[in-house]
């Protein structure tokens, strides 16, 4: 998620490639149902008799099944009679005897087979979800007044109630950064469909004017040297300005980019700027400060291009670069809230715009009306009724400056950290006694604990053994400054 943070940078996480369609491919032997029986129906027989099932396409993977299916859904869940859309989905089927894993990356789902670190400590199955208005799965034509969180958890409220016939054992949800975001609010709104929730990295804007917090993380994230490097890149790229933006302009006409909907290249170059220092903590480790420029102020043109350039990503803000994220951008702007932050270590006539508003990375023609109750309600429901959930931060994530955190009305629910780690925390690096507290709390959840787990967490260990081509394990990235 191009260069390191063409694909970085903004609210989270890692897109998957777009899928094709294609014939059916016959899975391995080894993609074998324990529980099948001579006479059963083969499995995608069993996903394509569910009404509003069909195939895209099936690629082998040794042990599984996958399937890329589209679902026929409503384009407004309170109103059926407005029309329906194909939402994609994937299958990546284990066996119907186990437990199953529900994921969103909150944006395009993935169209190759992979597996998210709950499925791996369950050995389960994994159905993963396109967010609705992400293309192909955009209603045409599109009224943007239904996407919104609610209408989102409808869809995987759907898909969820299609597919328990044929997984009828428990089910997590998890997501990382936006995709945290929304298994968190499909909890909310349906409470009774899974049994635990996995929320990685997950921002909880719940007053979307007042990220005090932001400035205060920024001020002691990782060491002073780090910072102190990289306030000074950001500022020199504002000092150098004039030559900068003739650079940009030139990168632009080479690569057909243009900048209709932030307004201007000026707009466009200090975003991209301002992401910088962001941009770094969200994806970056502390040990990788060795790579920002030591000395910005006597640094070529080049090497604060080429710094800014692999961490912000030039092209984000371009129409182009823009278009694909419209989805988010206009829920950040009407419901999800975006992060604002000032720049002590840099003069206020460097900054002509900063930290702009989704409003300006939406085009006009589609109407906005921010809703400030939204993260408010899911913000007080999750502290007085959480319940099996678990909320896992980095400490050197800017997304975790506003996180989610519990009440007393709050049951077998968690929010850990884990430290020296970004955008990319997961389970496995909390500390120890956490780690195996997480992972026994997700395998009870998800109905698999042994009685040696149930008897003492430090038992807990993942089910099925590290793929490295199913089991990523980075920061889900995003181009530009999103979660």
């Amino acid at each position: 998620m191009r260069k390191a943070l063409r694909w970085l940078l903004a609210l989270a996480v890692l897109i998957g490639t777009l899928g094709t369609a294609g014939t059916a491919t016959a899975a391995p032997p080894e993609a074998t149902d324990s529980t099948a029986h001579s006479g059963d129906p083969d499995i995608k027989d069993r996903l394509l008799a569910i009404p509003g099932m069909s195939l895209i396409q099936e690629k082998p993977y040794p042990g599984y099944r996958f399937f890329v299916l589209n679902y026929t859904q409503p384009v407004d869940h309170r109103d059926p009679s407005k029309g329906t859309f194909q939402q994609r989905i994937t299958v990546l089927h284990k066996g119907v005897d186990r437990p199953t894993v529900f994921y969103t990356s909150g944006y395009n789902v993935s169209t190759s087979p992979g597996r998210r670190e709950p499925t791996q400590i369950v050995d389960g199955n994994q159905v993963s979800l396109e967010y609705r208005f992400f293309t192909p799965s955009r209603p045409e034509p599109a009224d943007w007044s239904t996407l919104d969180i609610w209408q989102a958890a409808s869809d995987q409220h759907r898909v969820f109630q299609a597919l328990k016939r044929v997984y009828p054992r428990n089910w997590l949800a998890t997501g990382g950064s936006k995709g945290g975001m929304t298994a968190t609010y499909y909890e909310r709104f349906y409470p009774r469909d899974m049994d635990g929730v996995v929320a990685y990295v997950a921002p909880n804007d719940v007053v979307n004017d007042e990220d005090s917090a932001y400035d205060r993380f920024f001020a002691t994230v990782g060491t002073k040297e780090c910072r102190d490097r990289l306030n000074a890149v950001q500022r020199e790229a504002l000092v150098r300005r004039e030559p900068l933006e003739k650079k940009y302009a030139q990168y632009a006409a080479d690569n057909g980019y243009t900048f209709t909907t932030i307004g201007s290249l000026d707009r466009a170059y200090e975003a991209v700027v301002l992401d910088y220092v962001w941009g770094f903590w969200q994806y970056s480790l502390l040990k990788d400060c060795d790579t920002i420029p030591a000395d910005a102020k006597n640094a070529t043109d080049q090497a604060i291009w080429d710094s800014v350039d692999t961490i912000s990503g030039f092209s984000a803000y371009t129409d182009q670069g823009l278009e694909t994220y419209t989805p988010y951008y206009y829920q950040a702007g009407t419901q999800l809230g975006a992060p604002t932050i000032h720049f002590p270590s840099i003069e206020k006539k460097l900054i002509r715009y900063g930290y702009q508003p989704p409003r300006n990375f939406v085009p006009r023609s589609i109407p906005m009306r921010f809703q400030p109750w939204a993260m408010r309600d899911v913000d007080t429901w999750v502290r007085h009724h959480a319940e099996h959930m678990l909320f896992v931060y980095g400490q050197n994530d800017p997304w975790g400056s506003e996180r989610f955190r519990l009440g007393h009305g709050a049951r077998d629910s968690y929010v850990f950290t884990a430290p020296g780690m970004n955008h990319g925390a997961n389970v496995a690096g909390l500390v120890p006694e956490e780690k195996a507290l997480a992972t026994a709390r997700i395998l009870q959840w998800a109905g698999v604990a042994s009685t040696a787990v149930a008897a003492d967490p430090a038992a807990a260990r993942p089910l099925a053994r590290y793929d490295a081509k199913l089991d990523a394990r980075d920061a889900e990235r995003e181009p530009a400054l999103r979660p």
